[in-house]
């Protein structure tokens, strides 16, 4: 069986697309329209060096990555049986699949990149070398509270999102590991708790579009497992929520995918995919990956209070409507972390509550 996975941003290059602009004449122009400027400059000249400004960024690879599909399709006469994107490359996914069209998908997708471009002040590491729960485990034991985890790309490749300086601190920790500290060249803390305000704008945008049933399982980044019926819900969800690409393909791998075929500009995530083959490869057969290491209450605490600021919208077991925080998270007890919510004279075990 085959999957289709589409890249995110990092993958855009000047150059990108090619003749696919000439294949596609319709599309483009009505991508023009809807964006008010020439994508097949922007693409293949950036005069104004603009393509790496993410509001610019992501309705082109989001263009590149579509046409790339249907060029695909016709010279292969090809179709997946699964998709996946990496952030960005979610979109594609979900258009590649029916969810939404072409045309609403860059609408979508401009509006996002406009949102998360106004993000200041951040920035973005990749940690290589160490697994998702040692880099999780590294922020919690040296008091990173700042630092959120962005990405789980492969076994040993993780990327960490904050503050600019805040992420600037982690290098040293994360060097005595013995792990490679790369910053990445990004303006905002991309999948982190400081693209909220972004999340709840996109909210609202995103209620006014509708989506269809996605004709064959796309994988979520938030969940790694196929999209639900909230797909608007789920992608707001992604701006703030980690990229869980290594749990996503190995979702795919457990589910017979063979072929992992990257419909887009470069081979990122086609180079993710051989680590984490290499990975799915090491399990003993008929085994489930192992679970994560079960955090201490210190640690849930912690990690809680440096994803979700007070104020922030749950769901709790055994209540049908969202509820709202109205503290930090704290240990009760000796042993028990909770949370405080808006309305409630008591607190609420962390084991039962997750982000809306």
């Amino acid at each position: 069986m085959k999957a289709y996975l589409f890249p995110g941003q990092g993958s855009q290059h000047v150059g990108m697309g090619g003749k696919l602009f000439d294949a596609f004449p319709r599309l483009v122009q009505n991508a023009e329209d809807i964006l008010g400027y020439s994508l097949r400059r922007l693409c293949l000249e950036d005069p104004d060096r603009t393509l790496s400004q993410t509001q610019f960024t992501q309705p082109a690879l989001f263009v590149v990555n579509a046409l790339s599909w249907r060029a695909r399709r016709e010279e292969h006469g090809e179709e997946a049986d699964f998709a996946a994107g990496h952030s960005l490359g979610e979109y594609n996914a979900l258009e590649y699949a029916g969810a939404m069209s072409f045309e609403d998908g860059l609408r979508l997708v401009q509006k996002r990149g406009a949102l998360m471009s106004l993000a200041r002040d951040g920035g973005m590491a990749a940690i290589i070398g160490l697994d998702g729960g040692s880099v999780r485990a590294t922020l919690v034991e040296n008091g990173f509270e700042g630092v959120d985890v962005a990405n789980y790309n492969a076994p040993t490749q993780t990327v960490v999102s904050g503050l600019r300086e805040a992420v600037a601190m982690t290098r040293e920790a994360f060097e005595a590991r013995g792990a490679m500290f790369v910053p990445l060249n990004v303006s905002g803390a991309f999948h982190s708790r400081y693209m909220q305000p972004a999340r709840e704008d996109y909210e609202i945008f995103v209620a006014d579009f509708s989506f269809a049933s996605p004709r064959f399982p796309v994988i979520a980044n938030v969940s790694a497992e196929p999209y639900g019926a909230d797909v608007g819900g789920t992608l707001a969800r992604q701006l703030t929520q980690s990229v869980r690409w290594n749990d996503s393909m190995m979702y795919l791998l457990r589910a017979g995918a063979k072929d992992f075929i990257e419909v887009g500009p470069r081979e990122v995530l086609s180079n993710l995919m051989k680590s984490i083959r290499t990975g799915f490869r090491s399990q003993p057969a008929e085994t489930p990956p192992p679970a994560p290491r079960a955090l201490s209450p210190e640690e849930k605490t912690a990690e809680w209070n440096r994803a979700h600021p007070v104020g922030a919208r749950v769901r709790v077991k055994g209540y049908a409507e969202p509820l709202t925080t109205k503290s930090e998270a704290v240990i009760l007890f000796g042993h028990r972390a909770a949370v405080y919510m808006q309305g409630y004279n008591g607190y609420f075990a962390l084991d039962d509550v997750e982000p809306a």
